[in-house]
């Protein structure tokens, strides 16, 4: 996530040379690609986390520091 980042909330994936952005209401790529697994982790780890993700992206708008989320075990 970015500070100010624009709507609708996101959150952006990074696996090697690939780039994604995910919405977190829906979790839907709303632009880039992925690899099928790498999307796949990207996807079980975000629904995990949905709540947490919510809850960082009202922090980061109001531009307020935000934790860091688990990685999948």
């Amino acid at each position: 996530m970015f500070f100010a980042d624009h709507n609708p909330p996101h959150f952006h994936v990074l696996y090697n040379d690939f780039t994604a952005i995910i919405e977190i209401g829906t979790l839907s790529v709303i632009e880039g690609k992925l690899p099928p697994r790498a999307l796949g982790l990207s996807m079980e780890w975000a629904s995990i986390h949905q709540e947490e993700l919510k809850k960082f992206w009202d922090e980061a708008k109001r531009l307020q520091p935000i934790g860091k989320i688990a990685p999948l075990e």
